[in-house]
C-alpha cells in the first residue's frame, strides 16, 4: 500500500471540496484529458464537521470512480450546513488515453484539514492507493 495527499484550493469550501476531488483524478490521469461525458449526483448528510464531510465525500467519488470505472474532470460542490450536494461529470476510463498510474483505494483521516488559510480555503488528507 501506498499513499499520496489531495488538495484543494478555493474561495469557498464549496470550491475547495470540488478541486480535492479533481486531485483524486489527477492522481490517476490528467484531468485535462476527462471529457465530461456523464453526469452524476452526490448527496450526503450529516458528518459532524466540514473534515468528516470531505472524508466522506471523496469516499464516495472514490467509489464512484471505482463501480462506474469513471473519472470525473469537473465538479461543483454546494453545502449547506453539514450537507452536502455534489455534481460530477466525466467519462470511463479509456486504458489506452488515459493511462491511469494508480487506482484510488479511499480518503483517510490523516493530514485532514478544511480551513481558511488566507483568502483561500484548503480542503485536504491523504489518500491510499
Amino acid at each position: 500500500m501506498a499513499d499520496i495527499g489531495v488538495r484543494g484550493y478555493g474561495a469557498t469550501p464549496e470550491e475547495a471540496f470540488a478541486q480535492a476531488a479533481l486531485a483524486l483524478t489527477a492522481v490517476v490521469t490528467s484531468v485535462d484529458e476527462v471529457a465530461p461525458r456523464e453526469h452524476l449526483e452526490i448527496e450526503l448528510g450529516n458528518a459532524g464537521d466540514l473534515e468528516l464531510l470531505l472524508v466522506d465525500f471523496l469516499n464516495a467519488v472514490i467509489y464512484e470512480m471505482a463501480v462506474r470505472g469513471m473519472l470525473f474532470g469537473k465538479v461543483e460542490v454546494h453545502l449547506a450546513k453539514e450537507h452536502l450536494k455534489a455534481s460530477l461529470w466525466g467519462e470511463r476510463v479509456d486504458p489506452a488515453r488515459h493511462r491511469p498510474a494508480v487506482e484510488v483505494k479511499g480518503a483517510t483521516y490523516t493530514e485532514l484539514k478544511v480551513a481558511r488559510e488566507g483568502e483561500l480555503w484548503v480542503a485536504q488528507c491523504v489518500v491510499d492507493v
